[in-house]
């Protein structure tokens, strides 16, 4: 169960150019982002239908349309959960990216099956494939599905591709402002990511039991976990975990911070290991070499399910605000998370006594840069010094894993 989660005040950052122009570190925020409650409720203005919108008899076949990462995916596991309790019988298809099977396979109680969907303009995952839509959509319309469930976003882009899947009911999200069916709540711009979801599912009348997230381990995970810490000697209670890396340029913080907190828990008697893909390598061996210390490279060594595994043992995690860190979220590992560019309100793990993230507030937050085109202010303008004090503080504690 979660650590009741604590509030913080929210302080403005300054930028102050520094005399090669660089900016040099001002006020850092950590903890709450830009709430008044850690608790949430439902808008006023939800009122449930009394003929839910899918009719009196429950849907046999739903869909679900969220085409998106992995660490987007974690965040929608209380609501498929949710989803799932409400209608055990079910048929529920994942309409999805390709990268998407995995994902599929850990969570089969939850989904049945993943259709891959082409891609579309406006939808930056994945190319689009526009020649491929029409036989797309008329696979889905052979399906016949009772009810289809935007899952993916505000609706802007989506709401429309999700009407052509022919189903007989549709629900989801959609702007402000714009009118859509009784299936449709307006986008909580303002909610954690995960609790968007769980919302939508109360909105449509639906017991949700829990926001947490979730990662279920299989056997052979543990037994990976195990043959790495056998083969490097790893003792997982005295190592902290470091993971340099994230998708979007934008949301890396740099080597050279990174590799200052790894030298300052060495120092302190921790054990390091940094993790990441195999086309991560070349980052990983480059933070090792900065920082000079003792630290374990599993660059390319582990599969998802194996790190999650080894996460679970590891005494904390420092990374960026990337898939990893919903992962240690999932396995109650403490965290600290260092978020570049991110929008925190909605990205921050919910327990916020387990997991402190600690950003940099700019004007120009939250970014949708691939790279940042003025400096990286962010993450060059957060300095090591915040980011150490809340891993201090952490492992200062007795473990707080589930």
């Amino acid at each position: 169960m979660n650590a009741p989660m604590m509030e913080a005040t929210l302080e403005k950052a300054e930028l102050r150019p520094a005399g090669d122009g660089l900016p040099v570190p001002g006020p850092v925020t950590v903890g709450t982002p830009d709430r008044q409650s850690s608790q949430w409720h439902a808008p006023e203005s939800t009122a449930l239908p009394s003929i839910p919108v899918w009719g009196r008899e429950a849907p046999q076949r739903i869909a679900v349309f969220r085409a998106l990462q992995l660490g987007d995916m974690l965040c929608s596991v209380p609501a498929l959960r949710a989803l799932r309790e409400a209608f055990p019988q079910a048929r529920i298809t994942l309409i999805g990216l390709d990268t998407a099977h995995a994902f599929v396979e850990r969570f089969a109680h939850y989904i049945d099956e993943l259709a891959i969907f082409p891609g579309a303009e406006g939808m930056p995952e994945q190319p689009p494939r526009a020649a491929r839509l029409p036989a797309f959509f008329e696979w889905a319309r052979r399906q016949r599905f009772d009810l289809a469930i935007q899952l993916h976003g505000s609706g802007a882009s989506t709401n429309a591709l999700v009407e052509r899947l022919g189903a007989r009911a549709v629900a989801g999200f959609k702007p402000a402002g714009q009118p859509r069916g009784a299936g449709f709540m307006t986008w909580p711009d303002r909610l954690p990511e995960p609790e968007r979801y769980v919302e939508l599912m109360r909105f449509l009348g639906l017991p949700v039991r829990s926001s947490a997230l979730e990662f279920p381990l299989a056997t052979a995970d543990r037994h990976e976990a195990q043959a790495l810490v056998d083969d490097l000697g790893l003792r997982p209670p005295r190592t902290v975990v470091f993971h340099p890396g994230a998708r979007l340029p934008s949301r890396r913080w740099p080597v050279a911070y990174f590799a200052q907190v790894m030298r300052a828990l060495s120092d302190a008697g921790w054990h390091l290991a940094v993790t990441g893909g195999a086309d991560e390598r070349p980052l990983v061996h480059s933070l090792i070499d900065a920082a000079g210390v003792p630290a374990h490279d599993l660059s390319g060594r582990t599969s998802l399910g194996g790190l999650a595994a080894l996460l679970a043992r590891c005494r904390l995690l420092v990374c960026n605000d990337t898939g990893v860190s919903h992962v240690a979220a999932a396995m109650r590992t403490p965290s600290v998370v260092v978020a570049s560019g991110s929008d925190v309100r909605r990205w921050a793990p919910l327990d916020r006594v387990r997991h402190r993230v600690v950003w940099k507030d700019m004007p120009c937050r939250p970014c949708a840069h691939h790279e940042c085109p003025i400096g990286h202010p962010c993450a060059v303008g957060l300095s090591p010094q915040p980011v150490l004090a809340q891993a201090r503080r952490l492992l200062a504690g007795e473990p707080t894993h589930a």
